[in-house]
This record gives C-alpha cells, sequence and structure tokens, in this order.
C-alpha cells in the first residue's frame, strides 16, 4: 500500500460526514479515474497542495463509471463539502449531479474536462485544442515531402469533451493539408474510455485495411500511444511510424528514449494541480478567483484558466520533463 496515500483512505473509509468552515474548508474530489498514472499524480499533487493550504479532500474515483460517479458526488453533497471539483468521465452526464450541487449552494469547479450544459462556477484545464494542434503540427512538419502522406488517427474517449477539443486542435493542421491533397487519413476512430487495447484494435484495423505503408499515426494520449505502438511492433513498424502522444507518462518518455514514440505532449500537472487546490480554497472562503477566459459549455460562459502546454521529444525530454522533476533521468533507461 502506498503510504502516502493514507490520510485520505482513512478520511474515505471513516469519516460519516464533512465538518466544514470558512478557516478550515473541505474539498470534495470527484475523479473519473485513478487507473492512469496521470490522475495518479493530480490526486497526490491537488491533496498536498489542499492541505498546506488548511484544507481536508474527500476523494472519490469512479472507475469511468457514470452512474458511480454521480452517486460519488451526491455523497459528497450529503456529506456538506465546501466546494466540488470534478474531473467528469463524460462531460454530458455530470449535469444532474451539478445540479444537485447548485440546489445545495455548493460550488462546482471542473477540473481538466468541462461539464456541459451545466451551472458550474470555473473550469481549470491546459489548453486543449493547443494540445491537438502541438500533436498535428509535429507530424505535419515530419511527413515526408513529395507524396500524399498516409496517416491513421486515434482519438481518445467520444465521452471525453478534451477528446473533441484535441481533435479539433488537431483539424486546425491537418484539414488544410487534406484539402490540399498533401494527406490523406486513411484511417480513424475513437478509443473507448482512452484504453489502450482499444486504440491497439484501430492501430491493427488500420493495417489490415491500408497494409504497412502508413507514414504516421496522430494519437490523442499516451496511453492509446501506448497501445497502437504495441501493433505497430507486432507488425514489425515500431519505431519506423511517427506516432505522438499526450500526458508525458513514465513509459512514453521511455518509448520517446527508445525511438518507438516520437513525441509526447507535456502538461505541468503540479502547476495545474496546485492552481486547482487553491482556487478550490479560494471558493470555499469565499473568494473570487482572477480567471484569464471564458468558455461556453452550453449553458453558460464558464470562467476559465488555462495552463500552458510543451510539446516533448527526444531533444528537449532532459531540459522539459526532466528539469521540473516529473520524471528521473535514471527513470528514462
Amino acid at each position: 500500500m502506498n503510504l502516502r496515500l493514507l490520510p485520505v483512505l482513512f478520511l474515505l473509509a471513516v469519516a460519516p460526514a464533512a465538518f466544514a468552515s470558512k478557516e478550515k474548508p473541505v474539498i470534495g474530489l470527484s475523479l473519473d479515474t485513478l487507473k492512469e498514472e496521470r490522475w495518479q499524480r493530480d490526486r497526490d499533487t491537488f491533496v498536498a497542495a489542499a492541505q498546506k493550504l488548511g484544507a481536508t479532500v474527500i476523494v472519490q474515483s469512479a472507475n469511468s463509471d457514470d452512474i458511480r460517479q454521480v452517486r460519488d458526488v451526491e455523497s459528497l453533497i450529503s456529506r456538506n463539502v465546501d466546494v466540488l471539483v470534478i474531473v467528469p468521465h463524460n462531460g454530458a452526464a455530470m449535469t444532474r449531479a451539478v445540479k444537485s450541487a447548485n440546489d445545495a449552494k455548493i460550488p462546482v469547479i471542473a477540473y481538466d474536462r468541462l461539464i456541459l450544459n451545466a451551472n458550474i462556477d470555473y473550469y481549470l484545464t491546459f489548453d486543449n485544442v493547443k494540445v491537438g494542434e502541438a500533436q498535428a503540427g509535429y507530424a505535419a512538419a515530419r511527413l515526408p515531402a513529395g507524396r500524399k502522406a498516409r496517416i491513421v488517427r486515434i482519438y481518445g474517449a467520444p465521452t471525453d469533451n478534451n477528446a473533441k477539443l484535441f481533435k479539433q486542435g488537431q483539424d486546425n493542421v491537418l484539414q488544410p493539408l487534406i484539402a490540399a491533397g498533401k494527406v490523406e487519413v486513411v484511417h480513424e476512430d475513437w478509443a473507448l474510455d482512452w484504453k489502450p487495447e482499444n486504440a491497439k484494435k484501430i492501430m491493427n484495423a488500420a493495417i489490415t485495411k491500408v497494409g504497412r505503408d502508413i507514414d504516421a499515426v496522430v494519437v490523442s494520449n499516451d496511453g492509446t500511444a501506448g497501445g497502437a505502438i504495441q501493433a505497430l511492433i507486432e507488425e514489425g513498424l515500431g519505431g519506423k511510424v511517427l506516432v505522438t502522444g499526450q500526458d508525458a507518462d513514465l513509459a512514453a518518455c521511455q518509448r520517446i528514449q527508445r525511438g518507438t514514440q516520437a513525441m509526447t505532449v507535456y502538461k505541468p500537472l503540479k502547476n495545474l494541480a496546485t492552481l486547482a487546490a487553491r482556487v478550490a480554497v479560494d471558493v470555499a472562503k469565499g473568494s473570487k478567483p482572477a480567471t484569464t477566459a471564458t468558455l461556453d459549455n452550453g449553458s453558460k460562459q464558464v470562467p476559465s484558466i488555462f495552463e500552458a502546454i510543451i510539446a516533448v521529444d527526444k531533444a528537449n525530454l532532459m531540459s522539459t520533463v526532466v528539469a521540473d522533476g516529473f520524471h528521473a533521468a535514471a527513470a528514462l533507461k
């Protein structure tokens, strides 16, 4: 057992209700999943930052189950938390739970993924359109000249609004090239629940459909990139086809060092999670944090804060991911 998690696990196990106050606020953190390395990092950083600010955090993880996540949020509401921070599995499915929070006068912050058609108070994320632009831009700059390049596109979970924003950013770069006859998308599909095995199936289907003549695979995150790369390795194409990713997962950074994955998009999670903790505590105490943008979620223009992203490949892996302490250099070997 990870001893760092004991305070949170203990709270989840035995606390019958939150005891919130302006001086010591209680934050409910509802996560889609903790299966991926990325979300474990977010949780740990958020909890530590909130505790430094005098807050208690109650963490719930829904294991990518919409019904379970709605129940989690309703449970947090019943425990009288001061503020809810939600990473939705499905941005549309959380509308009912947010309405319950509104009725209880509990502020709601959407973290990294937008909650749609709901009266949420803030949205904190990275600029996800720019993530897609970075992925497609990196691939486009390295496609072969003098002929039409053949690419496969593997999108994220269709239930995740971010996956659509990543695609939008990719489209911004790729559509002009497609219209000009410089790029052909030979196969594309959505990877259900961001599962690597689903991405592997998509990649296998692409190879079966069009053969081995593929120049690049524009993949929307590192987990699904791993699935696609496994399919390529099995076909003897590992390291011969450019593959993109996102999140700077350790396994992805190791693949970049080995040459089987070309790039990832590094999102300084510590910055976003620390920001989210500070905003949650400020909101719980009645303050109005300064925002930098608004985003339409179908119900309102949501006050938002966007953190910056960084495209990373083998050339700048050490000066970004390692220099920030996100991964140790020794771990990338």
